[in-house]
């Protein structure tokens, strides 16, 4: 591998696309401030080095009290819009040619606003940044899994106006207890609307909980995916049907999915023809953005492994063959110079 500051060069600059990023968890701190005065709205710190030191968590549910939190800030379009493109900014810094990003509709719902408010902001924030940046980007639509499956009904309903500009749905939240077989009919319900789908599935949960994503909920992604390496025909099934895995570093070293970089299954998942991708999840909380990730990673990759990564992102994106045709051959003329 290059010197330190060759290889950060890079790792930045290669082009690369995010398939797992929750845009709520992209709410730093400092915005977080900057959203409740706007807002006029208390929150329980008094300062944003309070709130960092409060983002310690050792389990997926820790996280998720504080992400929700969190979260309570965000009440306009314009905040919605604001935060996109601040996650906009940080991407394109690390070399990021095209998001495919999540949001959690009923967080905010369920807290009173319109589904608009968040959807038309988001989508503004999009748009903006792809002018901005030449950023194209998707918007995929998650079901909090915590929540009954009516009420993933209500949502997929309330999306229904926008559905020409969302690509899909997803499953997020508290996985362990909530198997995938839980929304087995909205899912069915989604694709009928020609909607793409994914889901959280063996990050904490078992192998099980990936099956039933591919068998049940008929996904095109499995976001996580680490637990599927502990059943071996699983990953045979994985790497021959060329399934897309999002796998996030930091997110698995902050939430003690992992005890330590060196011991990640991201290297075992691309020896085994794993279609492994490298994302950021929730980076505000979970120290780092996807350029982060990859340097946490790159230490136990080869050079080739880590090209691989990202010409997987594109492969497992949502884009039209000609467009990923003309990504890859930009990671070519990347590497070719490099």
């Amino acid at each position: 591998m290059p010197d330190s500051a060759d290889l950060d060069l890079f790792l930045t600059g290669l082009p690369k696309a995010e398939l797992h990023l929750h845009i709520e968890g992209s709410l730093e701190p400092e915005q977080m401030f900057e959203f409740a005065r706007r807002n006029r709205i208390v929150i329980p710190f008094a300062s944003v080095e309070e709130l960092r030191a409060a983002y310690s968590f050792t389990r997926l549910q820790d996280f998720l009290d504080i992400y929700y939190q969190g979260a309570d800030v965000l009440r306009t379009e314009q905040d919605f819009h604001d935060l996109a493109l601040a996650y906009f900014a940080r991407a394109h810094a690390d070399g990021v040619r095209h998001a495919e990003i999540f949001f959690d509709p009923q967080t905010h719902t369920d807290r009173g606003l319109p589904f608009a408010v968040a959807a038309d902001g988001l989508l503004a924030g999009m748009k903006a940044a792809e002018a901005r940046y030449g950023i194209t980007s998707r918007l995929i639509l998650c079901f909090l899994r915590h929540l009954d499956e009516e009420a993933a009904f209500a949502t997929l309903a309330a999306a229904e106006p926008w559905l020409d500009r969302i690509a899909g749905v997803g499953l997020d939240s508290s996985e362990v207890g909530h198997p995938p077989e839980k929304f087995a009919r909205v899912f069915a319900a989604a694709a009928g609307h020609g909607l793409k789908r994914v889901a959280h599935a063996g990050e904490e949960g078992p192998p099980a909980y990936v099956y039933e994503a591919l068998d049940i909920l008929r996904v095109d992604r499995i976001d996580h995916g680490n637990r599927a390496m502990e059943d071996p025909a699983l990953v045979t099934r994985l790497a021959r049907s060329g399934m897309t895995l999002t796998v996030c570093p930091l997110s698995n070293l902050k939430l003690c999915v992992v005890d330590g970089m060196a011991r990640h299954p991201l290297p075992a998942m691309l020896r085994n023809g794993l279609r492994a991708t490298i994302n950021s999840d929730d980076p505000a909380y979970f120290g780092g953005y996807v350029a982060d990730n990859y340097r946490a990673a790159a230490p136990y990759l080869s050079r080739d492994q880590i090209v691989t990564l990202a010409r997987n992102s594109f492969l497992g994106s949502f884009l039209p063959d000609e467009a990923v045709t003309r990504h890859l051959a930009t990671i070519d003329e990347f590497v070719g110079a490099a």
